[in-house]
C-alpha cells in the first residue's frame, strides 16, 4: 500500500509538473494524434514525453526492411544490366553508355538532397517514402515498356560490320522519362529509408541504441543480397532469355514493395516535418557575418546566448572550439531584444549558442564527406568497366558453354560484402567492444579508413588483372569474335573475382561507417540530410568518374600508348587507368587521415534533476 501510495504520489507530481511546462511553454506539449489507427507524433512536442511513443522496434522491420529489399531488387534488376542494355539494344558506343550511366546515377545521387529536404521540411519521412516508391515503379515500367514496344527502341544490329542506326529523339525522350521518374523515386527513398528504420527504436534504451547500429548493419545486409540476387537471376533472364521479361520483373517486384510498405503503415512512428533545418544554418551563417567585427568573448560557453527552444528535437551541445567565427552570431549586443520566453525576438540578428553548435557539426562532417567522394571513385569502376573486362574475357562455366552474363560478375562485389557483415556485426564487434570498451568496437572513421585503404588496394588488383587480360588476348589464341568487340581474352572471368572481393571489402567498412556516421554525427532534425549525404558522395563520384573517362579518352586519343579507353579494351591500356586512379586514392586516404586527426565527435549534454529540483548537466560522447 505505501509503495501505490508513493507511485500515485509521483504520478500527481509528474501530472502538475507536465502541465507547468505546457504553461510555460505557449501550451505546447506532446501531440500525438491517431490517423486511421496510426501513431502520428508532432516533433514540436517536449522532448520529455518522447518515452510515451509506442516504439514497435524490431516489430516493425519486417515492413520496412521487407520494403527496402523488394525496392533494390526493383531498382537494381534494372540498373545493373542498363549498361549492357544501352549498348546492345539502344547500339550506343560503349563510352557513351558508360557517360550517360555517370550522368545518371549522379543526378539520381544528388536528388536525394532535394528529397531530404522536402521531406524534413513538408511532408515527413512516411509520406515522402510512399509517394518515391510508386514513383519508382512508374519509372521501371516506363523503362520496361521500351524493351516490350519495338517502336520504343531503334532495330537490332545484326553483325558488327553492319550499320547500327541510333535511337530517335521520341526513343531517347521515353527512356529519359522513365529515368526521370526513377531519379524522382530513388530521391526520395534513398535519404529516408534509413532515418524511417531508425524512428522506430527508442533512443533513450540501450536495446534501442544497439537496435538501431545494427539496423544499419543488417540494412546493407538487405541490400547486397538484393543486388546479388538481381546481379545473378534478374541479369541471366534479361541476357538470355528476354529483355521484355527481365525488365517486367524488377517493375513487378518495385510494385511489392509499394504493397509491403503500405501494409506497415499502422505499427509505425511517424515523425512530422518540422520546417526547413537550412533556415537555421543560413540564419547562422548571415548573422556571424553581421557581427563579424565584434570582439571574440574570452569565455563563450558562458558569455554567449543560451536559450534553447523547448520545442526542439535536438540534443543539447556542450560548446566547441572549432569555427569559432561562428559564435559571433551568439554574442548579445545591446541592439538585441529579447522576448519574455527568453528566445531571440528576431533570429536573423541573434542566434543561440545550440543553433552555432549545430552547425558546427554540420560544416565538421563536410571535410570527411569530400574524402568520401573520391574514395567512391574507385568503387564505381567495379560496376561500369569491370562490365566491359568481363565482355572481352572467357565466361564460360567449367567446360560447358554456359557463359556468365558479363554484368553478372559484380554479384562477387555483393557476395564478399553480405558474408561479411555479419561476422563483423555478430562475432567482430563484440570482441573489439571487449578490448576497446567502444560500443562499435573501433570507432567510425577508423571503420571508414579501413575502406579507403582497402579501395586502393583493388585498383591496384584491378590494375594487375587487367594487364595480364590484355597481354593474353594479344599472345595466346583468343576464343573468337564478339560483335561490336575485339578479340575476347582467354583468361578466365574468373580472374575479376579478387578485385570485386577487394572493393567488397572495402565497401562493407567504408559504406556503412559512413552512413552510420552522418547519422549520429548531424543534428536530429537533419538526419533525412544526413542520409542524402552519403548519395551526395555517390553522385560527386559519378560525375568526378564521368569526367575522368572523358579527360582521359581525349587526352590519350593521340599519344604513343594510345587511347587509355578505346572501344577495344585490347587496343587500350584499361591497366593505366586504374593505376591512375589508385594513385589519386592513395592521395585521398592521406588527406583522410589529416581530417580524422582532426575531427572532433559530436557531443551531447545530458540534463538531470537533483533532489533539490536544480538542473544538473554532464557530457557524454557519441562515437
Amino acid at each position: 500500500m505505501k509503495g501505490e501510495e508513493v507511485s500515485e504520489g509521483e504520478n500527481m507530481e509528474k501530472n502538475e509538473r507536465e502541465n507547468m511546462e505546457k504553461t510555460e511553454n505557449g501550451g505546447l506539449g506532446t501531440e500525438k494524434t491517431e490517423i486511421n489507427g496510426t501513431l502520428e507524433l508532432d516533433m514540436k512536442a517536449d522532448s520529455n514525453d518522447e518515452p510515451e511513443i509506442n516504439y514497435r522496434g524490431w516489430k516493425a522491420m519486417p515492413f520496412i526492411i521487407g520494403n527496402e529489399t523488394f525496392e533494390k531488387l526493383g531498382a537494381i534488376g534494372t540498373l545493373a544490366n542498363l549498361l549492357i542494355y544501352l549498348t546492345s539494344v539502344f547500339n550506343m558506343k560503349s563510352i557513351t553508355a558508360a557517360t550517360i550511366i555517370n550522368i545518371f546515377n549522379g543526378t539520381t545521387n544528388f536528388g536525394t538532397m532535394i528529397g531530404a529536404f522536402l521531406c524534413d521540411t513538408y511532408f515527413g519521412r512516411y509520406k515522402t517514402l510512399g509517394f518515391a516508391t510508386a514513383a519508382s515503379f512508374l519509372g521501371l515500367q516506363t523503362i520496361q515498356l521500351t524493351a516490350a514496344i519495338h517502336n520504343l527502341h531503334p532495330p537490332h544490329c545484326a553483325a558488327e560490320s553492319a550499320t547500327c542506326k541510333g535511337p530517335t529523339v521520341g526513343q531517347m525522350a521515353f527512356l529519359l522519362c522513365g529515368f526521370g521518374l526513377m531519379i524522382i523515386g530513388a530521391g526520395g527513398v534513398r535519404p529516408c529509408n534509413l532515418a524511417f528504420g531508425a524512428d522506430q527504436f527508442n533512443p533513450e534504451t540501450e536495446s534501442g541504441k544497439r537496435g538501431v547500429n545494427s539496423f544499419f548493419n543488417w540494412y546493407c545486409f538487405t541490400y547486397t543480397f538484393a543486388q546479388m540476387v538481381s546481379l545473378t537471376l534478374i541479369v541471366y533472364v534479361q541476357s538470355n532469355v528476354s529483355w521484355t521479361i527481365g525488365l517486367a520483373i524488377p517493375a513487378l517486384l518495385m510494385l511489392i514493395a509499394c504493397a509491403v510498405f503500405f501494409m506497415g503503415s499502422k505499427i509505425y512512428v511517424k515523425v512530422k516535418a518540422t520546417g526547413s533545418p537550412f533556415t537555421s544554418v543560413a540564419q547562422v551563417i548571415a548573422v556571424a557575418i553581421k557581427k563579424r567585427r565584434l570582439k571574440q568573448p574570452d569565455h563563450p560557453w558562458l558569455s554567449l546566448f543560451n536559450y534553447v527552444s523547448p520545442s526542439s528535437i535536438n540534443a543539447r551541445l556542450p560548446y566547441s572550439d572549432q569555427f569559432r567565427f561562428l559564435d559571433k552570431a551568439a554574442i548579445v549586443t545591446p541592439e538585441d531584444h529579447i522576448n519574455p520566453d527568453g528566445s531571440a525576438a528576431n533570429p536573423w540578428k541573434l542566434c543561440s549558442m545550440q543553433q552555432v553548435e549545430e552547425v558546427k557539426c554540420v560544416l565538421r562532417v563536410l571535410p570527411i564527406w569530400s574524402a568520401a567522394l573520391v574514395y567512391h571513385v574507385a568503387i564505381v569502376q567495379q560496376q561500369t568497366y569491370v562490365v566491359f573486362q568481363a565482355q572481352q574475357s572467357d565466361r564460360r562455366l567449367g567446360n560447358s558453354n554456359f557463359k556468365i552474363p558479363a554484368a553478372t560478375y559484380v554479384v562477387f562485389f555483393m557476395l564478399v560484402m553480405t558474408l561479411w557483415i555479419p561476422v563483423y556485426d555478430r562475432i567482430l564487434v563484440p570482441c573489439l567492444r571487449r578490448l576497446t570498451g567502444r560500443e562499435g568496437g573501433i570507432t567510425l572513421l577508423q571503420r571508414m579508413g579501413i575502406g579507403l585503404a582497402l579501395s586502393v588496394i583493388s585498383m591496384l588488383v584491378s590494375g594487375v588483372v587487367e594487364e595480364h587480360r590484355r597481354t593474353v588476348a594479344l599472345t595466346k589464341p583468343t576464343l573468337g569474335i564478339q560483335p561490336r568487340r575485339g578479340a575476347i581474352s582467354s583468361m578466365s572471368g574468373m580472374l575479376l573475382v579478387p578485385q570485386l572481393a577487394v572493393a567488397g571489402l572495402a565497401e562493407a567498412f567504408a559504406a556503412i561507417g559512413q552512413t552510420e556516421f552522418y547519422y549520429k554525427q548531424f543534428p536530429e532534425n537533419m538526419r533525412s540530410i544526413a542520409g542524402s549525404l552519403f548519395y551526395c558522395a555517390l553522385a560527386g563520384s559519378s560525375y568526378l568518374s564521368g569526367l575522368l573517362i572523358v579527360v582521359i579518352h581525349k587526352t590519350t586519343e593521340g599519344s604513343a600508348t594510345g587511347n587509355w579507353l578505346a572501344e577495344d579494351l585490347n587496343k587500350g591500356r584499361l591497366d593505366y587507368y586504374y593505376y591512375g586512379i589508385a594513385a589519386l586514392g592513395t592521395l585521398n586516404f592521406c588527406y583522410f587521415l589529416v581530417c580524422s586527426r582532426w575531427y572532433k565527435y559530436k557531443e551531447i549534454v545530458s540534463i538531470t534533476l537533483e533532489d533539490n529540483g536544480e538542473q544538473k548537466q554532464s557530457d557524454k560522447a557519441l562515437v
